[in-house]
């Protein structure tokens, strides 16, 4: 990945707490898209300091986690408790995990920082069982040229580039790169990989979300910043 969360692990892991774009839009459209999981062994790929993964566990999961970030799995593991099964692992690489080993798998705002989706997908198609789920989610190809509207000539929504954007934290600046690709991309690489498309989702904010963030609520409740697929491996 492209971000060095080390770097800004627990200013990161406090403001995906509360966030409007994580507390109140992304994660509880991945819970929505996974439903009932109760019995089901998933796999929580960057895992970060571990929100999705607890909400997964509370609804019954069986769940295992891991992330590039050493750091953040040092929150993950206060939050989580020492029996969690977290890992150092990196999803550009083979996989800490036997084949056919989940049920699901929930890829949260991961697979943008990567240029090639190829050998990823491949290693999530290899741990996932027959018939089980690939629920992911990536920023929105249309985003960034919204968030490009007023700095000169839009991007070409179909090449495939890095964009960088900067998130105000505490204590400092985290700095983000992200690749963009457009959605046939995205639906070309999943098919190759052997997953078949269920469901492509633009989900909205959590509607009580409105009082706590005025403003912002109404630019996201009008305009996607990600996108969602629910993925089967065929």
């Amino acid at each position: 990945m492209t971000a060095d969360y080390d770097s800004f692990a627990g200013a990161y892991a406090a403001e995906n707490e509360t966030s409007l774009m994580n507390a109140h839009y992304e994660r509880p459209a991945a819970l929505a898209l996974a439903g009932d999981v109760a019995g089901r062994r998933v796999l929580d790929v960057g895992c970060g300091s571990g929100p999705l993964f607890a909400a997964l566990r509370d609804k019954g999961a069986v769940v295992s986690g891991f992330d590039q970030s050493a750091g953040m799995l040092e929150h993950a593991r206060r939050r989580l408790g020492d029996g969690a099964d977290l890992r150092v692992a990196d999803l550009a690489g083979p996989l800490p995990f036997p084949d056919a080993a989940f049920d699901d798998v929930v890829a949260s705002l991961v697979l943008h920082y990567l240029r090639d989706w190829t050998v990823p997908l491949e290693e999530l198609r290899r741990v996932l069982k027959p018939g089980g789920r690939l629920i992911a989610s990536v920023n929105h190809p249309m985003m960034v040229n919204v968030t490009h509207r007023h700095e000169g000539p839009r991007p070409d929504y179909f090449a495939a580039y890095t964009w960088t954007d900067e998130f105000p934290m505490p204590g400092g600046t985290a700095r983000m790169t992200f690749w963009n690709k457009p959605l046939h991309a995205m639906t070309d690489a999943f098919t190759a990989a052997g997953f078949r498309i269920a469901v492509i989702h633009e989900p909205r904010p959590a509607p009580a979300a409105r009082e706590l963030f005025p403003g912002d609520f109404e630019l996201l409740d009008t305009f996607p910043a990600f996108l969602f697929f629910v993925l089967e491996a065929e």
